[in-house]
């Protein structure tokens, strides 16, 4: 069994050397074959950098500009790892690395496809801001409304996978940004995989609670992935169909409109003089 840890970093400088120090440790002491890869989103500090230090066999380094947003990192870094168990750990020890064992172990017990962590799950040990509790039960009703997809949190940043899975989903995935799990999760249960939730113990670090403007464009994202999903079939349709219908209509007429929308929100008004 070889694991892959995937690593998303943007402007990491400060957390990277930590993570994958701890995580080679702890991975060195309870795997036989295993290998980090650590992706640097576009990052503009040193991240890249630091994290070359620890480059060898068993941690791969990479980067690429500009900036492209986590999923596409996490995209990116599947695409280059090896392993037939594939895991997703933020930067910044978040979540204990032990923790990666107990999702493995209970992949190969419980024979699913996906294991998740979950904030909401009755053993989860949690410490993060009350703001954040309200976008996750907030973003639980809207997954579970468009996809019935019966888990209670999508954005959790530990998720273990079987690798045929993401081999069959990624293909698919086209949110790169804030959305993306909530994608990559309703591909996983409209494919049939089976998909358990674990507890998890999570101390969130400051600064990482995130903002209304990615609440907003998740939101925006989803109801995306729903059209595609349910209304047009998008994801139903041949490769050469869905190259055709990104490579002209942006996919859909509905991401043209949020693709507008969430640009005029990003923009600041100017002052003009008469």
């Amino acid at each position: 069994m070889k694991v892959s840890v995937i690593v998303p970093a943007y402007n990491e400088e400060k957390a990277i050397e930590r993570t994958v120090r701890v995580l080679l440790d702890y991975l060195a002491n309870n795997f036989d074959d295993f290998e980090i890869v650590v992706v640097s989103d576009g990052s503009r500090d040193r991240t890249f950098e630091l994290a070359q230090k620890h480059q060898s066999e068993s941690v791969r380094v990479f980067e690429y500009q500009p900036n492209q947003g986590k999923g596409h990192a996490l995209k990116y870094g599947v695409g280059k790892s090896r392993g037939n168990f594939v895991v997703f750990y933020d930067t910044g020890i978040d979540f204990p690395p032990s923790q990666i064992g107990d999702f493995l172990a209970v992949l190969q017990k419980t024979g699913a496809d996906i294991v998740i962590g979950s904030k909401r799950h009755p053993q989860s040990r949690v410490n993060y801001p009350f703001k954040r509790k309200i976008i996750s039960l907030l973003a639980q009703i809207c997954v579970r409304l468009f996809f019935n997809l019966k888990i209670t949190d999508t954005q959790v940043g530990l998720k273990v996978f079987r690798r045929r899975v993401l081999e069959e989903i990624m293909p698919l995935v086209l949110v790169k940004r804030y959305a993306f799990d909530i994608e990559l999760l309703a591909l996983g249960q409209w494919k049939g995989f089976k998909i358990i939730e674990a507890p998890v113990n999570l101390h969130l670090r400051f600064g990482t609670a995130g903002t209304m403007k990615g609440v907003w464009q998740t939101f925006l994202d989803t109801l995306a992935i729903f059209y595609r999903l349910k209304i047009m079939g998008f994801y139903a349709k041949n490769s050469q169909e869905r190259e055709r219908l990104i490579r002209e209509y942006r996919t859909t007429p509905w991401d043209r409109v949020f693709s507008i929308v969430s640009r005029i929100l990003r923009m600041r008004p100017t002052n003009a003089k008469s």
